[in-house]
């Protein structure tokens, strides 16, 4: 029935494959998590992790597309991702600093408004399209060749695919991250949490900052 697909599942296998070890390893999207589950509430951290799958989507189509291999032969374009990565990244953990200054309450039941969950799911987005440890991972998938040749159908299979396996894993940290002990913890050591996820985020700023390509 889906004879169109067979050719194509060894590539998709060896690719999702990757993308699991990235979702899997901590980076700057799952210390984002943590400062929303903590300091919001688990609605605005799910929100986040949808603008991550999208990320991941985004990511997925332009991998499709020959981004991967521009990005490895433009040395400029690389450098300028990196850039405007490491200064949003910083930005998060700027914030993050300001929370661990004038800490803010845990919210217990009420329900966030339309703008913070944009601003969540904006958030998200732009954090996984310069996150260069997303990036990476999918130069990586590149190499594969999963979808080298294929037609649309196939095309959208793989970036649906790619869109549901982030947000599973996302998902599954955002949920974890905004459970009851997490939150208890951080009602009680908020300074420190924050402080810490700023300079795990500054530091991941200043690695991309000064990376050589």
């Amino acid at each position: 029935m889906m004879e169109w697909l067979i050719p194509y599942l060894p590539g998709f296998t060896a690719a999702y494959a990757i993308l699991v070890m990235g979702v899997a390893t901590p980076g700057p999207s799952v210390a984002m998590l943590l400062g929303l589950g903590l300091s919001r509430d688990r609605t605005t951290a799910l929100t986040a992790s949808l603008g991550i799958a999208f990320g991941s989507a985004s990511l997925a189509l332009a991998t499709t597309q020959g981004f991967g291999l521009l990005i490895e032969r433009v040395a400029w374009l690389s450098a300028f991702i990196r850039m405007i990565g490491a200064g949003y990244i910083l930005w998060l953990a700027i914030n993050a600093w300001r929370k661990a200054i004038e800490p803010p309450k845990v919210v217990i039941a009420s329900m966030p408004g339309k703008a913070n969950l944009r601003r969540a799911f904006i958030t998200g987005y732009l954090m996984q399209v310069t996150n260069l440890k997303a990036i990476m991972f999918w130069l990586a998938i590149a190499t594969v060749g999963a979808t080298d040749g294929a037609p649309m159908p196939v095309l959208a299979l793989f970036i649906a695919g790619a869109f549901v396996l982030s947000l599973a894993g996302h998902g599954a940290y955002a949920v974890l991250l905004s459970s009851s002990p997490f939150r208890l913890a951080y009602d009680h050591a908020r300074r420190w949490i924050e402080a810490a996820i700023g300079a795990f985020l500054a530091y991941v700023a200043f690695r991309l900052a000064t990376e050589r390509s």
